[in-house]
């Protein structure tokens, strides 16, 4: 039991510590973002220009449409009642519609269709909704934090599927044993992947789906990332599966797909008992999206169905053509992903100090004090990601170019 307690001041971050804090906030670990913000927080007051390419958060606005949108929505005098929940039928009906446009799917936004505030928090949720203590769920490693999280607050126990880059960084559901699988109430998919930038075709998706109704498993796939993508690759959803319904949902967010990242704005689709369970939880917790909001939601939406937008893969794909560009020509290869705004690198072999070899932390930590280039270790994603570190594409052309340069003097010690 804890019974005694101080309070930290980190990064400007207030952490409570021992006496005010539950227990299981033990089980989240520290947060890797809060960690890296203060190391840029040192950085800059030593004088160094930051480059930032650790938090996954947009540099570039919402369309024009979607600002004027929003900037009217909140000079109405109506909107700020209570917004509800479950989302508005408006938005959850134009949801619905982009989901029939981009994937050619059907879901009924009545009872198969939930707003969010932003996908990490039904991510956040999802467990408490659907588990009891005890349970079991199947997660990736390396997986984004918010996974882990949202199973320790519900006391669910997380067995880590791992992703290898052999298995094209696909978990090998067949090496699940049995036992597990008897106490598993779901399994996180995240293709394309955060961090692994990795993506997966419609054929693994019928195998997951097949492997999850001879297991009475539900599938949870984050799709946050869907318009992401490079080289002429659409990612898929896992309800184009046929009968995908019965025993998947997924998440869907504007955050990156429009660059509402602030808004806080997404959905869930699939499987209506489970969309339901966690439609019962929030009505509990909050009362949903501010309804501006969920009217530029709908203008994004809108407007990507009417091709009025560029695509902002485009701009991503052309960002990550200069950056690794740049960086194979200091020496270091990393193999361009196919989508998401991030880039997993696998730690150079030709650091200046091999003799002492780094851990992914100790890299990310020095490489930001030495050359001022802020990454993100992979050993915050789980186990499996020691050895690389996570980049975010989330700086102009130029800069990452400059952020190129910088990383290939540090590796080489000038």
């Amino acid at each position: 039991m804890i019974v005694s307690g101080v309070v930290d001041n980190v990064g400007g971050n207030w952490l409570v510590t021992k006496k005010w804090q539950a227990e299981r906030l033990s089980m989240l670990g520290s947060s890797i973002f809060a960690e890296v913000g203060h190391w840029k927080s040192k950085a800059r007051e030593q004088g160094l220009d930051v480059i930032d390419l650790s938090i996954g958060s947009p540099d570039l606005p919402p369309s024009q449409r979607v600002r004027q949108v929003l900037s009217e929505a909140v000079l109405r005098d109506g909107a700020y009642q209570y917004p509800g929940s479950r989302g508005s039928a408006a938005f959850l009906e134009q949801a619905a519609d982009w989901l029939a446009f981009r994937f050619g799917i059907s879901v009924d936004p009545e009872t198969e269709m939930l707003s969010l505030m932003g996908s990490q928090d039904g991510l956040g949720h999802l467990a408490l909704a659907l588990c009891n203590p005890g349970d079991i769920a199947l997660v990736p490693d390396p997986g984004y934090p918010v996974y882990a999280a949202g199973l320790a607050l519900a006391g669910v126990t997380p067995y880590h599927m791992p992703l290898l880059a052999e298995n094209g960084y696909l978990p090998d559901l067949a090496s699940i044993p049995a036992e597990v699988l008897a106490k598993t109430k779901f399994m996180l998919l995240n293709y394309p992947g955060n961090p692994v930038s990795a993506v997966a075709d419609l054929s693994f998706f019928a195998a997951a789906v097949a492997f999850a109704k001879r297991h009475q498993i539900l599938i949870v796939h984050d799709l946050a990332y869907s318009e992401m993508a490079f080289d002429g690759y659409k990612p898929p959803s896992i309800l184009q599966v046929e009968g995908a319904g019965e025993v998947a949902v997924e998440f869907h967010s504007l955050s990156k797909s429009f660059n509402m990242a602030g808004c806080r704005i997404g959905f869930l689709a699939g499987n209506r008992e489970a969309v339901g369970a966690l439609g019962a939880l929030k009505a509990n917790i909050d009362y949903g999206v501010f309804l501006p909001v969920q009217e530029a939601g709908i203008a994004a939406l809108q407007q990507d169905m009417e091709g009025a937008i560029p695509s902002v893969g485009a701009v991503y794909e052309e960002r990550r053509d200069a950056f690794l560009d740049a960086l194979r020509e200091e020496g270091w290869e990393v193999a361009k992903p196919k989508a998401t705004m991030f880039v997993w690198a696998q730690l150079p072999t030709m650091c200046w100090n091999l003799a002492d070899p780094w851990d992914s932390r100790s890299i990310s930590r020095e490489m930001l004090s030495r050359c001022g280039v802020a990454v993100i270790p992979g050993d915050a994603f789980g186990a499996q990601g020691e050895g690389f570190i996570r980049i975010a594409l989330v700086e102009s052309r130029q800069r990452l170019v400059e952020a190129a340069r910088r990383i290939g003097h540090f590796i080489r010690g000038e």
